[in-house]
């Protein structure tokens, strides 16, 4: 899932822009200009690693994804966002300043009990400084709020919803039908809102991590899991992937090909 996660933000980062709306109630456009920030944060006790930090504007987004519940995540986050910001430090009139990165975490699994995390952080003159960030459960994200909303950025990662069940889907045929059903109107919605305006290579690379995240949620689940790839077109997918290949071999043919005839004519002179 954190594999797919960065995959996503280092490929198409635009696609994060809806999703940052959403959380954060900005309005930037799709085709905002994004500067990636590197993930790598070095430190005296060591590395760390944070899921995304994207620039828009003057302003730092930091969005970590989070499989499984995690009681110290606010701990975690303020450890992330204090290394973001020491890298981004100014200096004024001999006094540093360090900028918080505006930050959420996106829950891959659960509808959660709370909109936010936090934690309070008690300065020595006993002051209180409040450390919030959202907290987004993509099960709470049916598909046509992330359609109507362009949270493409999501469809990967819906599929988790049905691990506690993929047993009982891959068992009764109602069930297994009604799943292939909903993935064959999620595959209609992309094919109108990418394929049909152009955008073929954003719509192919969503289908395959689609397809990648429903293939490790169903691995023991071979009917779900083909049902699955099919409807999303992983055949046809395939088809396209054989055909690049077999085209490039030719290519690689014929120029071997033309390689040793200029070889031969070149010994025949001699």
């Amino acid at each position: 899932f954190d594999d797919v996660f960065r995959t996503m933000i280092e490929k198409m980062p635009y696609l994060a822009v809806p999703l940052i709306n959403e959380v954060f109630h900005t309005s930037y456009p799709q085709d905002v200009p994004i500067i990636q920030l590197r993930n790598e944060h070095q430190q005296e006790n060591g590395e760390i690693i944070t899921d995304s930090c994207l620039k828009i504007g003057d302003k730092l987004y930091h969005i970590e994804c989070q499989s499984t519940d995690d009681t110290t995540m606010a701990i975690r986050m303020i450890e992330y966002d204090f290394a973001v910001s020491l890298e981004t430090k100014q200096i004024e009139n001999g006094r540093y300043k360090i900028y918080f990165p505006h930050s959420c975490v996106l829950y891959l699994r659960g509808k959660g009990r709370k909109d936010t995390l936090g934690m309070d952080i008690i300065m020595p003159d006993g002051r209180v400084i409040k450390y919030d960030l959202p907290a987004i459960y993509v099960e709470k994200y049916t598909q046509d709020i992330i359609f109507q909303k362009k949270l493409f950025f999501l469809l990967p990662f819906y599929v988790i919803r049905y691990e506690k069940s993929r047993e009982e889907i891959e068992k009764d045929h109602k069930k297994l039908k009604k799943l292939l059903d909903e993935y064959a109107i999620i595959a209609r919605k992309l094919e109108y809102n990418l394929l049909d305006k152009g955008r073929e290579a954003q719509h192919r690379y969503l289908v395959e991590v689609i397809i990648k995240i429903a293939d490790y949620v169903f691995s023991n689940s071979e009917k779900t899991r083909k049902g699955v790839s099919r409807i999303m077109g992983g055949e046809v997918l395939e088809l396209k992937t054989d055909k690049l290949i077999n085209e490039i071999r030719q290519d690689v043919k014929e120029e071997v090909k033309a390689e040793v005839k200029e070889e031969v004519k070149a010994e025949v002179k001699e």
